[in-house]
């Protein structure tokens, strides 16, 4: 692997935009951890970036962003980079939620628009050279990822109809969702669960009914690693 202290400073240059497109914030320490570089150095380059003529606002105390609007000219991938995306487009089609797997392939379609002819035809021609044999009847068993995705991110009540594995039955209740992980070929909801005023963890595809209310709730600092740590012991 190519030592992050030898990269040339107009690839890291490069590779600082990129980072600035792909979060809404980073920081001083984010960049020189990330290539290996002084603070003062990542200072530099941010300041070299702002003289070249690239809008980028400093958020005092939070860490530098692109001035919200800014476009770029779209990314060129590498080869190697190109590859990554194929084999994730295989993996993500045998995942059993049908809004991600049609997000996901609405994404790539637009991701391929911008490869190069030569690397666009090296991609399609690894795309079928690779099998992941999870799921390779394609069952369909869940369409609620993307929506529940959204709930999460925006605070929003979720309204469910869900019937319970251990009890076989069914029941109404109001969540908050707040997390989301993946486990035997399921995805796996964390909620808090008004109806029993404590997280509870639904499978997707479980949920019979699903509505977003127009309702925001407060957000509970959730964190995935404290509850697994939690769960666990």
């Amino acid at each position: 692997m190519e030592n992050p202290n030898n990269i040339p400073r107009l690839s890291r240059l490069s590779a600082i935009l990129t980072l600035l497109q792909s979060k809404r914030v980073i920081t001083s320490t984010e960049i020189a951890n990330k290539f290996g570089v002084s603070k003062r150095t990542a200072y530099r380059d941010i300041k070299a970036l702002v003289l070249s003529g690239i809008p980028i606002f400093t958020e005092e105390g939070k860490g530098y962003s692109l001035v919200e609007g800014y476009t770029l000219p779209p990314i060129m991938f590498t080869e190697q980079e190109a590859n990554a995306l194929m084999t994730a487009e295989e993996l993500i089609s045998k995942n059993k939620d049908k809004s991600l797997i049609d997000n996901h392939s609405s994404a790539i379609s637009k991701i391929k628009s911008v490869l190069r002819f030569s690397k666009k035809e090296k991609a399609e021609i690894l795309s079928e050279r690779i099998a992941y044999f999870n799921n390779f009847a394609k069952e369909i068993t869940s369409d609620n990822l993307s929506t529940i995705q959204i709930a999460i991110t925006n605070l929003e009540l979720v309204k469910i109809k869900y019937l319970s594995i251990s009890k076989n039955e069914l029941t109404k209740r109001e969540i908050e969702p707040q997390a989301l992980y993946h486990s035997n070929e399921n995805w796996i909801l964390i909620a808090w669960c008004n109806l029993r005023n404590d997280y509870r963890e639904f499978r997707l595809d479980k949920i019979e009914t699903l509505e977003v209310l127009n309702k925001h709730f407060l957000s509970r600092n959730f964190n995935l690693i404290e509850y697994f740590k939690s769960y666990n012991q």
